[in-house]
């Protein structure tokens, strides 16, 4: 790790600590705001391994693992309405599904980097988010797990309610997996632009250099 990786560094825990905060506060019936920020650690992750390569890129994930850990310790201290702003089950399946996804998007890019510019950022992005929704949700709230933290009453979750308010009867928690699911799709395709203009003017700063 190098002083030319401390960008990235300080984006992906700034990111992971607003994500943490903003999760807290709702955004319409189905979302939170920390689902707007959190899909920007993918852009990071991303933007380290096509600037520095996929070693650099990992170790960024670590510590935005790690500081995705102190906030879920801190979380669990802060007694809400309901209880602890976050528990045990919304802790791990945080953690795992943050580590997963980033590493398999850093995979994904490694492999694809050869290809269109587009191809590889967009791929790894869009993979790594769906495998990040789909762990942390059914994780933190699928009555199927509730093995995980037996204390933890999810019941409010696992209430059957129209898809979204208007397709299919499913568990609330699955509707608002796939709203967090298409607020990352939808980020996932914007992201290429600041993606593309920043590569290019690393590109453009290093053959000056």
């Amino acid at each position: 790790m190098t002083r030319a990786h401390l960008p990235g560094i300080l984006a992906m825990a700034a990111i992971v600590m607003a994500s943490n905060i903003l999760v807290q506060f709702l955004f319409g019936q189905w979302l939170t705001w920390g689902a707007f920020t959190y899909p920007l650690a993918f852009l990071v992750t991303d933007l380290m391994n096509r600037i520095y390569g996929a070693g650099p890129a990992r170790t960024v994930v670590f510590i935005g693992f790690l500081v995705g850990v102190f906030c879920s310790l801190v979380g669990t201290q802060i007694i809400g309405e309901y209880g602890p702003l976050v528990t045990f089950r919304i802790a791990v399946g945080s953690g795992l599904a943050f580590l997963t996804a980033q590493l398999l998007d850093v995979g994904i890019f490694s492999a694809l980097r050869r290809r269109i510019w587009w191809q590889a950022p967009l791929a790894s992005t869009l993979i790594g988010s769906s495998v990040d929704t789909i762990l942390f949700f059914s994780i933190a709230f699928s009555a199927q797990l509730a093995w995980i933290e037996p204390g933890n009453d999810v019941t409010w979750a696992n209430e059957a309610l129209p898809l979204l308010g208007l397709g299919p009867v499913v568990p609330l928690w699955v509707s608002l997996a796939l709203a967090d699911w298409m607020v990352k799709l939808t980020l996932a395709l914007i992201a290429l632009i600041p993606f593309r203009l920043i590569v290019q003017r690393f590109d453009a700063t290093s053959i000056r250099l």
